[in-house]
């Protein structure tokens, strides 16, 4: 099994206000630094094998901060993580893009949106989700990495785990600086978190993998990491 932990970069004078897309100079503020810290303080018990980051400014700068003091990793920077291409709504209010007619259908179909001039949805999925395997067929199983990107390029990833059609992913959250954490397996992934803002994190780490050629037991009865618990199991203890 592969863990991939998404981040989502800290705030940003933009955030929230101005779609800031991929503008270039965009960087953390004063509270996003702080949430950046916070969230490195966070993962400090865990081991990762990889930090990837969208290219852009904001995502660098949290995920530099959880590399900090973490010998032999160094920040992988991968465009397939980067902002969706807004186009012409690059930089413009929220405020007014909700008077814009697209506005209606990025909330109610957006697997049909393509933004004028920009991206499809549809594509920056595609392309994030290509991202994902690719880092876990380099990084193996067992391995845990990080992936810091944009909230859009989240949810769309969140999505594509759960099964959902890319028109479901408006009902998925990812706020500054929060954790996602998925698990994939050879039969299915697993959401361990969705837009987690607090709280510990032991168990994220991954059980400790069975002896070479054995299946986990559990009751005399066999099962493997891709089996579900049935009636929701015990949890990690």
């Amino acid at each position: 099994m592969t863990t991939l932990l998404l981040v989502r970069h800290g705030l940003t004078d933009l955030t929230g206000p101005v779609l800031a897309g991929w503008t270039p100079g965009v960087h953390l503020s004063e509270r996003g630094r702080a949430q950046a810290a916070a969230l490195a303080a966070r993962l400090t018990p865990l081991s990762l094998d990889a930090i990837v980051s969208s290219p852009l400014e904001r995502c660098q700068e949290t995920a530099l901060a959880v590399l900090h003091g973490r010998e032999g990793l160094k920040l992988e920077s991968d465009d397939r993580f980067g902002e969706c291409g807004y186009g012409e709504w690059t930089g413009r209010p929220l405020k007014e893009l909700a008077e814009d007619p697209l506005w209606r259908v990025v909330q109610q179909h957006p697997s049909a949106v393509v933004f004028p001039g920009g991206e499809s949805l549809a594509g920056v999925q595609r392309r994030a989700v290509a991202g994902v395997r690719h880092w876990n067929a380099k990084l193996g199983e067992n391995a845990t990495y990080m992936v810091c990107s944009h909230g859009d390029v989240i949810k769309a990833i969140v999505a594509d785990a759960m099964g959902l059609h890319l028109d479901q992913f408006q009902r998925i959250t990812a706020d500054p600086a929060s954790l996602t954490v998925i698990r994939y397996t050879a039969l299915r992934p697993f959401i361990l978190r969705v837009n987690d803002i607090g709280g510990g994190v032991e168990n994220i780490l991954p059980p400790a993998p069975p002896p070479e050629g054995s299946e986990h037991q559990d009751g005399g009865e066999k099962f493997t990491e891709s089996d579900a618990a049935v009636g929701g199991g015990a949890g990690t203890t």
